[in-house]
């Protein structure tokens, strides 16, 4: 059975040198903080790996996965400024379209957009899927601490449901001030503060949120055509729609249908590279196998089960298709 993932990462030298001339702007962190980076660094950063395409198609080839779509990893920061992030943007998504067809029939492509921008973010979405052949975009957390549901943000998600490609929410750093105040405490390290700030939970959280928010303001009501891909499950969300249906009720919202419909609608969940057939299994029950697609987010998660996993799991051979690769040809127009 054919197998797409995508949520799939790498960077270039390139793009990186260019984010890291910026670093000057970065404010500076405490001997505590430093250290603390560093070390969960060393733990879960998988540096040259994702630089590496010869290991990569072996590793896809050892778990039996057809396409990735990539999506380049931190691409640009706050710090640099909008300008700079137009021209690093487009380099990138170049770059990105090197890699595939340097591997023809591998790989597709997310597109990076400069955020600082919007209306230069709306035109290089539309430039990725119309000139490159790109399947959409993944965008990072928030940019400078807000959500994308400002108004501001608006012509990335019009240009998106204009072309029909989804959007990507994927988590990234949060903001200090949030970490100091929900995640670190005396009682353990500050490095299990900051773990449990990042990959451990802050982080999910708050692309959870980030979806949230996108439903309250309004977005699908303005935009019917607009889809969303959450990848980790979900990021904590479906479990908890049944009660947001109930205390964030259309009466309170203004808005034309629950919550829980619009996620339904149109959110779309991947694994990310959490095999778990528990999760699996809920996920297909609350959303329907067809709003289900397949992640890893190599290599920062590299299970060797990835085709196993999805193959011998108690679905029906229909809801496993679904899953593996026709969500993903039907919503990428494949």
């Amino acid at each position: 059975m054919k197998i797409i993932t995508l949520e799939e990462h790498y960077a270039d030298q390139r793009i990186m040198d260019a984010n890291n001339a910026f670093d000057g702007n970065r404010p500076t962190m405490s001997p505590e903080q430093t250290e603390a980076m560093n070390f969960l660094m060393s733990r879960s950063f998988p540096g040259p790996e994702l630089l590496d395409f010869e290991k990569r198609l072996q590793y896809m080839d050892n778990n039996k996965i057809d396409i990735q779509i990539l999506s380049m990893t931190s691409p640009v920061s706050d710090l640099v400024p909008a300008e700079e992030q137009v021209r690093i943007c487009r380099q990138a998504n170049d770059i990105t379209k090197q890699h595939i067809e340097e591997y023809p029939g591998r790989f597709l492509g997310f597109a990076t957009l400069p955020m600082a921008d919007p209306e230069a973010a709306a035109l290089e979405l539309e430039r990725c899927v119309k000139e490159l052949g790109f399947c959409g975009t993944m965008l990072a957390g928030r940019y400078k601490g807000r959500f994308y549901n400002e108004e501001e943000f608006l012509p990335i998600f019009k240009k998106a449901a204009e072309l029909d490609v989804p959007v990507y929410f994927h988590p990234a750093l949060i903001p200090m001030e949030v970490q100091e105040t929900y995640y670190m405490s005396d009682a353990y390290s500050f490095v299990v503060g900051s773990e449990l700030a990042f990959a451990g939970y802050g982080w999910h959280s708050e692309v959870g949120i980030q979806i949230v928010r996108m439903i309250l303001s309004g977005i699908f009501d303005k935009l019917p055509n607009l889809k969303f891909i959450s990848g980790h499950w979900g990021e904590t969300i479906p479990s908890f729609l049944e009660r947001m249906d109930t205390i964030l009720d259309q009466e309170i919202t203004g808005l034309k249908k629950k919550v829980s419909e619009y996620y339904k609608e149109h959110v779309y969940i991947t694994p990310s590279g959490i095999m778990s057939n528990d999760q699996l299994e809920y996920m297909v029950k609350v959303m329907g196998a067809e709003h289900v697609m397949y992640a890893i987010d190599y290599p920062y998660m590299k299970p060797d089960n990835v085709y196993e996993f999805l193959m011998d799991s108690a679905l029906s051979d229909e809801e496993k298709e679904l899953i593996a690769y026709k969500n993903a040809e039907r919503v990428f127009h494949l």
